[in-house]
């Protein structure tokens, strides 16, 4: 029997992974451009997917499409200063253009806020020109030294939404429901759920009041930041003197949000879901919801087989696999590999009893079905593996979830676990926001993921670390 092209979970989980994006026809590297990667079919048709469900839900709470320039002058960036200090190891510089070097480098786009902050300058005098909702989908650049296809490369797409209003409240409301939208295709379209909190100071967007995020939880127990949305207050307003006159008559300085998630959210649904068989997808992004493989040995079968698959296939919407020279086993290779939801199956037998089999790729159960009423079965199982697939990562994610009340006792749990072994957690212990803290979880690689909105645990306690009174526990994990 021949090995399979997927390294196993529990051998190395790192490994796994890659075997599955590349089995998958989601992406593979791109050499010859540093930390970059080519996305395949598959990958680009889930990254659509993606895009056409948040971008319903922009459209949906007032917000609009825009795009601005990928290249924005160097010196933007440093009109906000936290900015530009925590982007600029990432940042890639054009000095030369055209033969001639530039009077001003262009910095190509990490993220918008400099250049949006600009022309927001120029759009806004009055508090009738307010808010501004707008969202991007494009590409960034930022340089990563170790790369990981989806999850970190060099350029990423994404979107990037950025807003401005008239006064701080309406801003985080902005904020909250922005993180909302996130998690609600994070759960209800991708099947991952996830924990909605305030970043620490530490840990937050570089020149944002706070940052807000949603984290998921991997099979390995690593967390994954899988979107994020900052209240900039007014920072890049002064920056970029985006004024505005009030009701009173006054000149104020706009209150800014961004947000955004990317191709990373890719990532985070391979890790949630798939097996050591390939891809899992679910049902709401699978780009092909069900695959009919037709059995036929001999000639005088094949067109009676195909006749009925074809039929069948218009009904269910299915892809029928009537591909020459490739064997049965061959074909249910390939599809589960690729994440199929549902692949049928249908040979002479089936003819002759009026049946065919389904089966589902996230638990491998076949089932023996009437073809009479089929499209229905498929659509019902469709619905089935959704939910399903939802409440196993739940059950994942509850049965990670450990309480400690020690800084020994975190830094034991988590002090072994990396990406390749897995074994990781996540830890919901008592601690302050404050640098000190931050840095003693760095010193075994963990972090506060986010302290989450929604407090579910014991409520206040003492920090861990500090000894001081904080009001919830937050969530402590090692992470991508």
């Amino acid at each position: 029997m021949a090995e399979s092209p997927i390294t196993p979970r529990q051998k190395d989980f790192a490994a796994w992974y890659q075997d599955v994006v590349l089995q998958g026809d989601m992406a593979e590297p791109a050499e010859i451009v540093k930390g970059c990667m080519v996305i395949r079919p598959n990958g680009y048709a889930v990254w659509e997917g993606l895009q056409r469900e948040l971008d319903a839900r922009f459209k949906a709470t007032g917000h609009e499409n825009v795009y601005f320039p990928l290249l924005i002058p160097q010196s933007f960036l440093q009109k906000e200063a936290e900015h530009v200090e925590g982007f600029a190891p990432e940042l890639a510089v054009v000095t030369v253009a055209g033969g001639k070097k530039l009077e001003e480098p262009y910095v190509i786009r990490p993220t918008s806020e400099t250049i949006i902050g600009h022309f927001f300058a120029r759009w806004v005098q009055s508090y009738r020109d307010l808010p501004l909702l707008y969202n991007q989908w494009a590409n960034v650049i930022r340089w990563e030294l170790r790369t990981r296809m989806f999850l970190r490369t060099t350029e990423f797409l994404w979107q990037e939404g950025h807003t401005a209003h008239s006064n701080h409240a309406e801003a985080e409301e902005e904020v909250l429901r922005m993180l909302d939208v996130y998690a609600d295709v994070a759960e209800n379209i991708m099947a991952m759920p996830v924990i909605r909190g305030v970043k620490t100071q530490t840990e937050k967007f570089a020149g944002a009041l706070r940052s807000f995020s949603i984290e998921a939880m991997m099979q390995n127990g690593l967390a994954l930041q899988a979107g994020t949305s900052h209240d900039l207050g007014q920072n890049f307003g002064k920056a970029f003197d985006v004024k505005f006159q009030s009701k009173e008559g006054q000149l104020e300085y706009v209150w800014q949000t961004s947000w955004g998630v990317s191709t990373r959210l890719i990532g985070g649904l391979i890790m949630s879901h798939s097996d050591d068989k390939g891809l899992v997808l679910p049902p709401k992004l699978a780009p092909k919801k069900a695959v009919l493989v037709p059995i036929f040995r001999k000639d005088d079968e094949k067109a009676a087989v195909l006749e009925a698959a074809h039929r069948i296939a218009a009904d269910t919407g299915a892809k029928v696999d009537d591909r020459e020279g490739l064997n049965p086993g061959a074909k249910f290779f390939h599809w589960e590999r690729r994440g199929v939801p549902v692949v049928l199956e249908l040979g002479p037998r089936d003819l002759a009893s009026g049946n065919i089999v389904l089966k589902r790729r996230d638990t491998g159960t076949k089932q023996i079905l009437p073809q009479e009423g089929i499209a229905s079965r498929v659509t019902e199982t469709l619905d089935v593996m959704q939910t399903d697939m939802l409440a196993a990562a739940r059950a994942r994610l509850k049965e990670n979830t450990v309480l400690a009340n020690s800084i020994e006792e975190v830094e034991s749990i988590l002090r072994e676990v990396t990406a390749e072994k897995g074994g990781g957690k996540f830890v919901m212990a008592h601690v302050k926001d404050d640098a000190v803290c931050d840095a003693r979880l760095k010193e075994f690689k963990a972090t506060v993921r986010n302290i989450p909105l929604k407090d579910e645990y014991d409520g206040g306690g003492k920090c861990i670390i500090t000894g001081e009174e904080v009001d919830r526990r937050v969530v402590i994990a090692k992470s991508y």
